[in-house]
């Protein structure tokens, strides 16, 4: 994971961030295998937890991929609204309840 990255491990990303594919084509083989997945996975709403999880990639690799496909276009993220510097409780309960379903 670390040559996907480019050894990057840094992201402002919430894990409970909500990803969406910000396009209805599928990436060709220009991307990598891994944007194509997310790509592929986030034509339905997912957080970031949920990616990681699925793909079984370690979260902070996921955070990283994400921030970069969100830089070219390719998906939409919706961060969290931060009450006080916390997340929304009903938005993490959520998470939580679609990472059990997993």
């Amino acid at each position: 994971m670390y040559a996907v990255t480019g050894g990057r491990t840094r992201s402002t990303l919430a894990m409970e961030a909500l990803v969406s594919s910000a396009t209805s084509i599928q990436l060709g083989h220009t991307y990598t295998r891994e944007y194509r997945q997310i790509s592929e996975l986030c034509r339905q709403v997912r957080s970031v937890a949920e990616i990681s999880a699925l793909l079984a990639m370690p979260l902070g690799v996921a955070r990283v991929l994400i921030a970069d496909m969100e830089a070219e276009g390719l998906v939409r993220v919706y961060q969290p609204q931060l009450d006080a510097g916390k997340p929304d409780r009903g938005l993490l309960e959520r998470v939580l309840s679609g990472l059990r379903r997993l």
